[in-house]
């Protein structure tokens, strides 16, 4: 199978498997979800998800969180990975939004990586979730089973791999195929011991079929 058959095989499973994928971070509008994919990085969504819902009510809105304490909004989300750091980050982001963007959540990725706290993979996150734009985020998930399956070919960064998935996907399935990809490898493809058995993708992973192949070599 070559690369052009191995992407079309995937895609075409995960569009009719995966039909209504979407983020599994819960939020309302844009700045709820900007504040929960910077406090979801090294975090589960699951972990995420229990923390935002007391922090958006004492905080509903930019305002409100730029002018918040420290101390405040770290003991809302103090059960979180490096709340000293996410908590500078979403008090810094908030502040930026009033003063350099009219409290607006800019749908650039040059503009929201100006963002504390804010990466190329969150602004991609921002602005494919938001606006569908053709923008892939690249997180371990991403990174690993695009690697595995063969998707990617020798990426050692989150870029490279971001590079080598949009020449190949379609412009219109760049923004869900990122959840495509985090689902099964969060829930099928899960780092250690991933669940091969039951994958649909096994006719075109490059990792199941090394598998096949060391087992038969070893009878």
């Amino acid at each position: 199978m070559n690369k052009k058959e191995r992407f079309r095989f995937v895609l075409d499973y995960f569009s009719s498997h995966f039909i209504d994928a979407e983020t599994e971070l819960i939020y309302d509008n844009p700045f709820q979800l900007l504040v929960a994919v910077i406090l979801s990085a090294q975090c589960t969504d699951k972990r995420v998800n229990q923390t935002t819902p007391a922090l958006f009510e004492k905080y509903p809105d930019i305002e409100s969180l730029a002018n918040a304490s420290e101390e405040d909004v770290f003991q809302l989300i103090r059960s979180i990975s490096y709340p000293n750091n996410k908590t500078k980050h979403i008090i810094g982001t908030a502040k930026m939004l009033m003063e350099k963007f009219d409290s607006q959540i800019p749908l650039e990725v040059s503009k929201l990586i100006l963002l504390p706290g804010v990466g190329r993979k969150t602004a991609n996150v921002i602005t494919s979730v938001i606006d569908h734009q053709p923008n892939m985020a690249v997180d371990t998930h991403v990174f690993r089973v695009s690697a595995r399956i063969g998707l990617t070919s020798n990426a050692k960064t989150p870029l490279q791999t971001e590079m080598q998935l949009i020449k190949w996907i379609p412009k219109e399935q760049i923004h869900v195929a990122h959840h495509w990809l985090i689902l099964h490898g969060r829930y099928t493809c899960i780092a250690r011991n991933p669940k091969c058995s039951i994958c649909g993708l096994q006719a075109a992973c490059k990792y199941f079929s090394k598998l096949a192949t060391d087992k038969k070599e070893a009878y």
